[in-house]
């Protein structure tokens, strides 16, 4: 199917019907941009969480995983800068009282002609005015001036009322990383360069444009840090740009709808930064970002902890302040980009569409479903779901004819069906059926699992 003709809305209407993802707490009316992954979607996000980890910490010798906690001491988020200058320019339209962040209007406007990342307020403001920039929802210009709003979430911690100390929920998983450098070095005598893995919730208190999975206000991130020497920073920083590249092709992206993408504006600290974008329904947009942040961070929490960060060498007892090289990506854009990449309507040669989710056979859902052709099977299919099911993730449907069963799979992206027929009970074979094919072939029970395991390998 065109890329073209793919639409937010259509893979959304999927999702919903399917189990996927559901708006959250859709009983009472919802929660703006907050989604619940169904009994689909889960097994979905998990697959691509175990896909990361398997390539960028079970594959790599010099990468050690964490899982930090949610809330961090305050000092962390003043020695990171948070606390001081972390907010988005917004603006409200005082005509339908919407809020709206200030660069999203330009670069809606300019249709990503125009980097808002390198201007300041000021030149944002004058931009909009010149340009006549109207509210997106109204239609009005009417605006108010920038202003920065604080994009952490606040909490507090205590029992007595006047006494509550401010905590906030982490914006970011990296500073789990940074603070448990020397507890990882330590214990695992971890020599430069290594890495630190994590896969955590993050929230961020923020205008979402409302682009379905693509930006949430709690989204959680797949992320490492790679400690390392100056001197080695930029090859290290190189080589996570074509992992990354490498890894979005392998779990299921289509190579023609990513591109590199180099920061226009850097942090003062940073000295290079790319992201990889993937052209979704609605554009080319961030997927993964690499990033060089120098000794920063280590020299950070260096000075706010008063505990040196410094690595000594074993072999030239040289002493170093480790230089970070970011490799981050979020789970729910990757699951979104894969959605949208897998999402086809096939039209068969009888005249039907299917819709079907061409997804990379690890990363599905269910990688087999187990369907009796009629249910007096159902003992014996049962049996075959519990054989295969030590092994995968099956589902099992005996609900209406073989073809309505096997379009319900394709819809969810199952590459195999599994039928048990009357054949079954006199000669122990089954119909394997393809997902993409659709070819259909006889196979020993016992052989099942052997020829699964074959065909779902990442």
């Amino acid at each position: 199917m065109e890329n073209s003709k793919k639409t937010m809305e259509k893979v959304v209407n999927l999702c919903k019907s399917r189990g996927f993802v559901f708006p959250g707490s859709e009983i009472y009316g919802g929660f703006a941009n907050t989604w619940d992954y169904g009994p689909i979607g889960v097994e979905l996000e998990n697959n691509v969480k175990k896909a990361w980890w398997k390539r960028f910490v079970q594959e790599s010798p010099n990468t050690y995983g964490v899982d930090a906690s949610i809330l961090m001491n305050p000092r962390v988020w003043e020695a990171s800068g948070h606390v001081a200058s972390f907010g988005d320019p917004k603006m409200d339209c005082k005509s339908c009282k919407q809020r709206f962040r200030a660069d999203n209007l330009i670069e809606d406007h300019s249709k990503g002609s125009v980097c808002p990342d390198t201007m300041t307020n000021e030149e944002m403001e004058a931009y909009i005015a010149e340009h006549n920039v109207k509210c997106p929802r109204c239609g009005n210009f009417n605006w108010t001036p920038i202003r920065t709003f604080k994009l952490m979430f606040e909490t507090s911690r205590g029992t007595i009322e006047g006494e509550k100390d401010v905590v906030y929920l982490r914006p970011e998983t990296c500073q789990g990383e940074y603070v448990n450098f020397l507890n990882v070095q330590r214990t695992a005598r971890a020599k430069l360069p290594f890495a630190i893995a994590q896969i955590g919730k993050s929230f961020r208190n923020e205008i979402t444009p409302g682009n379905f999975l693509f930006r949430t206000i709690e989204f959680e991130q797949m992320e490492l840090q790679m400690f390392c020497k100056d001197e080695t920073a930029v090859d290290i920083y190189n080589g996570y740009k074509e992992k990354a590249w490498q890894f979005a092709k392998d779990v299921g992206l289509n190579e023609e709808r990513l591109r590199f993408h180099d920061h226009d504006k850097l942090a003062h600290y940073a000295k290079c930064a790319c992201d990889i974008q993937y052209n979704f329904p609605i554009g080319w947009q961030e997927l993964n970002g690499v990033h060089h942040r120098g000794t920063w961070d280590c020299s950070r929490h260096q000075e706010f902890s008063g505990k040196s960060m410094i690595y000594t060498d074993p072999v030239t007892n040289e002493k170093i302040l480790p230089t970070v090289i970011e490799y981050s990506i979020g789970v729910g854009r990757l699951t979104l980009a894969l959605l949208c990449e897998a999402y086809d309507e096939e039209v068969l040669e009888n005249g039907e569409t299917r819709v079907v989710m061409h997804f990379h056979p690890a990363i599905a859902p269910y990688k087999v479903a187990i369907l009796p052709l009629q249910k007096n099977l159902g003992n014996k299919a049962k049996e075959v779901f519990a054989l295969l099911s030590k092994e995968f993730m099956c589902d099992y449907d005996e609900a209406g004819s073989i073809g309505k069963r096997y379009r319900r799979q394709d819809e969810i992206g199952t590459p195999f069906c599994v039928t048990i027929d009357f054949d079954t009970l006199e000669n122990g074979t089954v119909t394997i059926r393809d997902r993409d094919s659709m070819e259909q072939i006889r196979i020993e029970i016992d052989k099942l699992v052997e020829y699964i395991s074959s065909k779902i390998k990442f």
